[in-house]
């Protein structure tokens, strides 16, 4: 079968060369890598790979996280499509694994994700050293790397790296593009993927390693874009996402949240968003 991987990108060009060079070292080569650029022009001066490259280019001042994806994979020619964060590098394994489960279990396949420290692949990578200083969110669940583990619920769908059937994926619709900015893009494509009746699975040896970035806590630099979602999130589907944001926002008493609404009562001020900023030795939200 043909596989495609994708990414979305805006700047990020260091994380990029990086995820590159991760396929190169894959044990089964894509048949393609998609980079969806949000942003007017490609990263230039790239690793050479012996798989084509290929760009497309979504535009929005916001990041039009939901658009891209589905802009990448109408471009992909892949029977099977990977996609990977442009924070994270691929392990060798991570293709041939998601390839190995495309038929059994098929549906969608979620694959583990360690977090780097900052200075992680200053000397390169090594994935040795990866494996021994890469982190495992405290939220997501440990998997032995020939594992095949059904989720609890498809609330459980992690947008870093997971694998799908361009077929299951126009058979859930894609995701929708009314999400922009940070946050429900995912959640939302996990509804649908849940009411279009494909399967959700944790599959172990499809490992990525993310690459260090700064995070904020709470996430104050997305408050717009996760109060709109949000709302938006609670039309369609008549229930709530991303509470534990909106846990923070309304403890700081920046909204007043219930079952039913979201009110905004002030946005957050420049030097609440500057407090925000967590030090490079927190690797996660």
């Amino acid at each position: 079968m043909s596989i495609s991987v994708l990414t979305l990108v805006r700047g990020r060009r260091a994380h990029l060369v990086n995820l590159i060079a991760g396929l190169n070292a894959s044990t089964r080569k894509p048949d393609e890598l998609v980079v969806a650029y949000m942003q007017d022009a490609p990263h230039v001066d790239l690793p050479a790979t012996d798989f084509p490259v290929r760009a497309v280019f979504v535009a929005g001042d916001e990041m039009p996280l939901a658009a891209a994806r589905n802009r990448a994979a109408t471009a992909a020619v892949g029977e099977q499509l990977i996609f990977l964060d442009v924070d994270c590098v691929p392990s060798p394994t991570l293709v041939d694994r998601y390839a190995e489960t495309a038929g059994s279990p098929g549906g969608i396949r979620l694959g583990e994700v360690l977090y780097l420290p900052a200075e992680a692949l200053e000397g390169g990578i090594d994935f040795a050293l990866l494996d021994r200083i890469g982190v495992r969110h405290p939220a997501k669940p440990p998997i032995a790397t020939d594992e095949i583990r059904p989720t609890p619920s498809h609330g459980e769908l992690w947008g870093l790296s997971f694998a799908i059937s361009a077929a299951d994926w126009m058979r859930a619709g894609g995701m929708d593009e009314r999400y922009v900015g940070y946050g429900g893009e995912e959640t939302d494509f996990a509804a649908r993927l849940e009411k279009a009746g494909v399967p959700m699975w944790w599959v172990g040896g499809a490992r990525a390693y993310h690459q260090h970035h700064v995070v904020h806590t709470p996430a104050y630099q997305h408050f717009d874009a996760i109060v709109r979602n949000a709302r938006l999130f609670r039309a369609t589907w008549g229930r709530g996402c991303m509470d534990y944001w909106l846990g923070h926002f309304d403890e700081r008493g920046l909204i007043a949240w219930d079952a039913d609404t979201i009110t905004v009562l002030r946005g957050p001020t420049a030097e609440e968003v500057a407090a925000s900023r967590m030090p490079p030795e927190i690797l996660f939200s």
